[in-house]
């Protein structure tokens, strides 16, 4: 039985920031964590805690509830991760942790990182649950056990209104991102997964705002909890911004200027409406851009198919709203381009925080019409310091890089073969570095989902390496290669 956490003086939330003696940069060999879990940290890199992490993990290993205000890749997924993973029983094949998460992808990436933390722990199973996915393999994972299950709201009711979920054994339930959740409207489906849990059990809350909603939920659902929140601030030298004033009939082909004159490999262009959306879309394919659009009207297949080639940089622009980008962790993103000025400062805040991670650098550039100069004045009443304004006359491109696309370094190929025919990354690469001839370095990220594979190869190989694909034989089977198409029937193949 997992024991209640500690009463608490008083009911009002702890706020801890940065600076304070919890939330210090600490080594993990400090949590009492086992030996096992800190040999499998440091073999997997973790060496010093990121602010949430050191403010979050004493509390979440002591059994308080938490509050934690904390944006994607911030570390919050180690977070609750080892937390959770601490009062795991391997030898009980059930149900005893249960994260939610927003969206599919989310989903995915907490599934896959808890799974990296729980290496050194015996055997445990993370299972995950999610639409877009036929119910009967899932129901068959359940029937077999599993000690964490990752899920969106709506898939996980359904399978505990159809009896396949069993949550009986729950000691940790894990909203994660819940601030999307509610704007997603799943507060109803929500309530009815926290219903169904034990009520002696620990309840981590993480968010990247903190509106009204989240203060209701957090009276309904935990119990005394610890409040967390984190100021987020960005170091000047790795993240430079600068703005530039534009007429919104130029707005658009503004953007296309800042591409050529900046020339990133991948710009998260973010709009504040769809049909903005839509629009620069438009201008940058015909502009000769590789671009492509997120947003909510798109099937679960096409968003997946969308963030798959923005990742693995065989796209260089990624148009999209806030909402559609919520949950999306991107590594090496070299610039975000505001389109138009969020009047949220917040917002603003996490927009340009997408660039600039670990010890890379990047560029935050923002197109201000005059309407929007009173934006501009509570980011900078927000962030401190001042505004960097520029020319948009000022922009050009110079040198060899004159008069050329601005092309991605790779190309997507689709396999026509995923799990389901055992396929995983490893005999994808092994085929084209083996017979098909290719160095590893030519080969970008391979993603295997149920059904298909995608690889990334580089744009000099792209058309022979579909040809030695499609002539070849992965794991012993021949499987149809071909190029994936973009957004629109955009032809990504490479060019001469």
């Amino acid at each position: 039985m997992n024991p209640a956490p500690p009463a608490m003086a008083d009911d009002v939330p702890a706020v801890v920031q940065p600076g304070s003696d919890i939330a210090s940069n600490l080594s993990f060999d400090q949590l009492p964590l086992a030996p096992a879990t800190l040999l499998n940290l440091q073999q997997l890199g973790y060496r010093q805690m990121t602010a949430i992490q050191a403010a979050s993990l004493p509390l979440a290993l002591a059994g308080h509830d938490l509050i934690a205000q904390a944006k994607t890749g911030s570390g919050k997924t180690a977070a609750f991760a080892l937390s959770l993973l601490t009062k795991l029983n391997p030898r009980r094949f059930a149900v005893q942790a249960l994260v939610l998460c927003p969206t599919r992808e989310l989903a995915d990436q907490v599934a896959q990182e808890i799974r990296r933390l729980a290496r050194g722990e015996d055997n445990i199973k993370v299972l995950l649950l999610c639409g877009g996915s036929t119910m009967r393999p899932q129901m068959s994972s359940l029937e077999h056990g599993a000690h964490v299950v990752v899920g969106t709201p709506g898939r996980i009711m359904d399978h505990l209104q159809r009896g396949s979920l069993d949550l009986e054994a729950l000691n940790t339930l894990v909203l994660d991102e819940a601030d999307r959740m509610l704007d997603m409207g799943f507060i109803d489906d929500i309530v009815v997964v926290a219903q169904a849990c034990p009520k002696e059990r620990q309840t981590l809350l993480f968010s990247a705002t903190y509106p009204e909603g989240i203060a209701a939920l957090s009276r309904q659902f935990l119990r005394q909890p610890q409040q967390i929140k984190l100021l987020e601030k960005h170091e000047g030298s790795k993240i430079r911004q600068r703005f530039y004033e534009v007429a919104n009939d130029r707005r658009l082909s503004a953007v296309t200027l800042l591409l050529n004159h900046y020339r990133p490999i991948s710009t998260l262009a973010f709009c504040n409406t769809r049909q903005q959306c839509r629009d620069l879309l438009q201008v940058l394919l015909a502009d000769g851009f590789v671009a492509l659009a997120l947003h909510g009207e798109m099937e679960q297949r096409e968003r997946d198919q969308v963030l798959v080639q923005f990742a693995n940089r065989s796209c260089s622009v990624l148009v999209a709203t806030d909402v559609a980008a919520r949950g999306l962790d991107i590594a090496q993103l070299e610039a975000v381009i505001n389109v138009d000025v969020t009047p949220d400062a917040e917002v603003h805040v996490h927009r340009i925080g997408r660039t600039g991670r670990v010890d890379q650098s990047g560029w935050a550039l923002s197109l201000v019409g005059s309407k929007e100069i009173g934006r501009v004045g509570n980011i900078v009443r927000a962030q401190g310091g001042s505004v960097e304004w520029h020319s948009l006359s000022a922009l050009q491109v110079i040198g060899e890089e004159a008069g050329k696309p601005l092309l991605p370094p790779m190309i997507t190929l689709r396999i026509l073969a995923g799990r389901k025919e055992k396929i995983r990354p490893g005999d994808v690469l092994g085929a084209l570095t083996g017979e098909a001839g290719f160095n590893k370095e030519q080969i970008g990220k391979i993603n295997v989902t149920e059904f298909t594979t995608y690889v990334a190869v580089e744009r000099s190989i792209a058309h022979e390496a579909l040809r030695k694909l499609s002539a070849g034989k992965v794991k012993g089977k021949q499987l149809k290669v071909h190029f994936l198409q973009g957004q629109a029937g955009q032809d990504i193949t490479p060019h001469a």
